[in-house]
């Protein structure tokens, strides 16, 4: 991802890490270790997936196409009363499942049932990063008991604090002063925020106008003197939450200077292509974010928010977004769509030496695909492959295989 592909290559692994990348001609003879020939394949960084719902993985069809963004969020609440625990549990698990075996090793994974946290995370190799869900419309609670409870959550997991964070849930289902809090407490602990921002029109409209079906079915349950104030993103400018720390999910509408808005602060804004076309939203503004210096990255999203037919059955797979985002614009290159899912995910989530790439001392996550054919198209295959990998390892362990790999 931040080099030529080199042909008959070698990767050299000590422990977790990556010691040496290059040609199998340079360091062949300098090997002592054991040597494993993976055969005709390509070989490259695990995926970053920089939003996702794990726990909804098995609401995939549950819920039918709305005919607007309220109508879904009512419809994906009343699918959640039903669910207990193992429910959450088996969903999550199966998610996690999906990702490792398409090529996914790193995860911004949004967590709105924080018991989760201690029993799942632990039963898998994936390299989750925990962000955890906040609201406050409903139960009314003060900001600071909200947060104070989050930090409890989130204090007790291994890895902390570089694999957790906070996140607010949107603008329209918090307050500001629950923005604030947060934004306070994520400098302080030097926590990473992620927010849904300007996903939907009904959104947009809202916090510019002051109207729409999102404003008249939220009005009765929350104040509305931010309503009519401005954009999503010059409102959360506002409150203070765009940092360098905060990943922005969706960011479909923009208005006038919000892109460089969002520049000025260092904030990175993820893309999930599957989930925007499900919704039918407007074209997605990658060029003038990324013309204004905004870190694009992709996401899944859940899959509460693809659409099921006889002929598809949605999956959490970046490959299958970073196919979805081909076809919707013309204008990205097959070597851009692979950087928003390896090196662009690895900068939003803080960890850019770590993971995103093959490099000394990087983590030895990467994953393998087979191919047989010119270097010069090499690019483009991996950008448009479907299905499951032939292998993927995180830490230098293989950790899924392909029965199908021979």
């Amino acid at each position: 991802m931040t080099a030529p592909p080199i042909e008959d290559g070698a990767v050299l692994i000590s422990g977790d890490r990556i010691q040496w990348v290059g040609a199998w001609k340079d360091l062949a003879p300098q090997v002592s270790g054991a040597v494993e020939d993976l055969g005709e394949v390509i070989l490259l960084p695990g995926l970053v997936n920089s939003h996702c719902h794990l726990e909804y993985t098995h609401l995939a069809g549950v819920l039918a196409p709305p005919k607007s963004f309220p109508d879904w969020i009512k419809s994906i609440l009343t699918a959640k009363s039903a669910w207990d625990f193992a429910d959450y549990a088996l969903s999550w698990l199966d998610g996690a499942r999906q990702l490792l075996q398409s090529g996914t090793t790193s995860v911004a994974d949004i967590v709105s049932v924080p018991e989760l946290l201690d029993v799942v995370r632990p039963s898998t190799p994936l390299r989750v990063h925990s962000f955890l869900e906040m609201t406050g419309i409903r139960s009314r609670r003060p900001a600071e008991e909200i947060v104070e409870e989050a930090i409890h959550w989130l204090s007790e997991l291994p890895g902390h604090p570089e694999t957790v964070g906070l996140s607010p849930h949107a603008l329209y289902s918090t307050t500001p002063e629950l923005l604030e809090v947060t934004a306070q407490v994520a400098t302080q602990k030097k926590w990473r925020i992620s927010m849904h921002v300007a996903e939907s029109i009904a959104e947009f409209e809202m916090f510019m106008y002051a109207r729409g079906p999102m404003y008249d079915w939220l009005v009765p349950q929350r104040a509305r003197q931010d309503c009519g104030t401005g954009s999503p993103v010059r409102i959360c400018e506002n409150h203070g939450i765009l940092s360098p720390h905060f990943i922005a999910a969706h960011v479909n509408y923009l208005w006038q200077d919000d892109a460089h808005r969002l520049a000025s602060h260092g904030a990175h804004v993820v893309h999930c292509p599957q989930s925007h076309a499900y919704f039918r939203h407007h074209r997605f503004p990658r060029v003038e974010l990324q013309e204004a210096g905004v870190n694009v990255c992709l996401g899944t999203d859940s899959l509460a928010s693809t659409r099921v037919s006889s002929f598809h059955r949605p999956r959490l797979s970046l490959f299958d977004e970073m196919t979805a985002l081909s076809q919707s614009d013309s204008r990205i290159s097959p070597r851009e769509i692979l950087a928003l899912a390896t090196t662009h995910g690895a900068r939003a989530l803080g960890r850019p030496d770590l993971i995103g790439g093959l490099g000394g001392n990087s983590l030895a996550d990467f994953i393998t695909l087979s191919y047989q054919g010119p270097l010069s198209d090499a690019e483009a295959r991996v950008a448009s492959h479907s299905g499951n990998v032939l292998g993927t390892w995180v830490g230098g362990t293989c950790v899924w295989r392909n029965p199908d790999w021979t």
